[in-house]
């Protein structure tokens, strides 16, 4: 369904292969599919919240329709609960309404936006620091999109070029670390900008915002 949507998607047999994933990859929503919520599943919930953080949206779905078993998910951490078998239209309707809540920059519809000094239009596919003109290619602007739709997360090669080239990464390539060195001389990514890039080992990187931009830089 997800995958007819647009979206790319990894599947896991087990909690356990999933934990492991997520220490080296970034995901944007998780769907736990659970036969029941009672401690199995619960645990599973905590375990994945532990592991993605608070910001990525859980997605529980459940053939206990019961609501004894909806409160309990959605207390454990699960932010939308759906019981099976699910329906298309509506599946996708929520995993859209999850995505939007949680990163509303990435999923706004908005032709503008403003993070720090940084403004960036989304039609003209243009930035500016400071309000003056910074000259990007098409890939690095879609990098910096990316990076700055989601601060503070860990972006990882995986997704980057996934989200950037449109195709899955089958080998390591320095292709990447390549654009994103230069993207960060290009918007001067520093402390002075309020922003700090930082590489993730093994893993890729992470925007940290580190404090008010300096005025009049």
């Amino acid at each position: 369904m997800l995958v007819r949507a647009g979206h790319f998607c990894a599947a896991y047999d087990d909690g356990r292969a999933m934990s492991k994933s997520l220490v080296h990859s970034t995901m944007d929503l998780l769907v736990l599919d659970w036969q029941d919520t009672r401690p199995a599943g619960a645990d599973l919930l905590r375990s994945m919240r532990v592991v993605a953080g608070e910001h990525v949206p859980i997605m529980f779905v459940s053939n206990d329709r019961s609501e004894e078993s909806m409160v309990r998910a959605l207390a454990g951490g699960a932010d939308e609960y759906l019981a099976l078998p699910l329906r298309d239209a509506e599946f996708r309707a929520r995993v859209a309404a999850l995505l939007r809540r949680a990163y509303p920059v990435s999923f706004s519809a908005a032709t503008c936006f403003e993070i720090g000094p940084y403004r960036f239009d989304t039609v003209r596919r243009a930035v500016a620091l400071r309000g003056k003109p910074v000259p990007l290619s098409p890939t690095q602007y879609r990098i910096a999109v990316l990076l700055f739709s989601n601060i503070d997360r860990v972006m990882s090669r995986d997704h980057i070029f996934a989200t950037v080239w449109g195709r899955e990464l089958r080998e390591y390539t320095r292709t990447i670390d390549s654009h994103v060195s230069r993207l960060r001389l290009s918007l001067a990514i520093e402390p002075r900008n309020g922003f700090r890039l930082q590489p993730v080992y093994r893993s890729g990187y992470r925007l940290l915002r580190v404090g008010d931009p300096v005025l009049g830089g």
